[in-house]
């Protein structure tokens, strides 16, 4: 559920993706118990986040790797590894790219968005 966080003094801010799964009641009680703020976040549109982009090329380094990680370890140091050589102008397009999500998600009223 947790994707994105902004720690403004010494609370955090979370960003959910809004699936369902993570809009029940439960989820949301829990959240509300631990006194967690959650950022307004239009429905349906994770297509916003786009950290959802930084993850997918990852994922994708990961899986691309001669020795796949076959333990919790394994996984830790090939995530951090290729974390480490993600290209810096990946990000940068991801970050650049937001204006054109927004107005996407504008023009289509928070509903899906090829990105």
């Amino acid at each position: 559920m947790f994707i994105f966080s902004v720690v403004l003094s010494v609370k955090y801010v979370f960003m959910e993706d809004n699936a369902t799964c993570h809009r029940t009641l439960a989820v949301q009680d829990c959240l509300d118990s631990d006194g967690i703020q959650r950022l307004v976040w239009p429905a349906r549109s994770p297509d916003l986040n786009p950290i959802e982009n930084v993850w997918d090329a990852l994922g994708r380094q990961v899986a691309g790797r001669n020795y796949p990680p076959r333990n919790k370890n394994t996984l830790i140091r090939a995530l951090t590894e290729e974390w480490d050589k993600l290209p810096q102008q990946l990000l940068d397009n991801v970050v650049q790219s937001m204006v054109r999500r927004v107005e996407c998600c504008i023009t289509l009223h928070g509903g899906h968005m090829m990105y």
